[in-house]
């Protein structure tokens, strides 16, 4: 026990004398992100919600699912698509797009692409969107 009070003794006197006090020269913490320029840019943001023909069999839905993923991933590395996913319910809103384009026509031409939509098990709804340019997910 008295080794433990000496010691803890000892830490108190020696560590504040091995702290370096900073240089009155020291340059000022960076400041808080309010103060950068954001520059917005129009992002196209599409709700895919549940189509009037949901009537397909089973073989037929896989399918469709399949060249609605394959379409995705056709339009992501052409540039056009920044995010897509599924939404987590079972509800109507079946998914989202965001796309990164330069009109609204361009976005519909795009959506008239995925069999899902052609289809009618998905309809795409299509909202001009603002974002700060270059947003990523965290």
């Amino acid at each position: 026990m008295v080794r433990l009070c000496l010691l803890l003794i000892a830490a108190a006197v020696l560590l504040p004398a091995q702290t370096k006090t900073p240089s009155k020269t020291a340059e000022p913490p960076a400041r808080p992100a309010e103060e950068k320029k954001w520059e917005m840019k129009q992002y196209f943001l599409v709700l895919l919600k549940r189509g009037p023909v949901r009537n397909q069999d089973s073989v037929t839905a896989a399918a469709l699912q399949k060249g609605h993923l394959d379409n995705i991933t056709r339009l992501y590395n052409e540039g056009k698509i920044d995010i897509a996913g599924p939404m987590m319910s079972d509800g109507d809103l079946r998914g989202i797009f965001v796309f990164n384009c330069a009109t609204y026509d361009e976005v519909l031409n795009h959506c008239t692409t995925d069999p899902a939509i052609k289809a009618g098990r998905l309809v795409a709804e299509i909202h001009p969107w603002y974002a700060a340019k270059g947003s990523v997910l965290r």
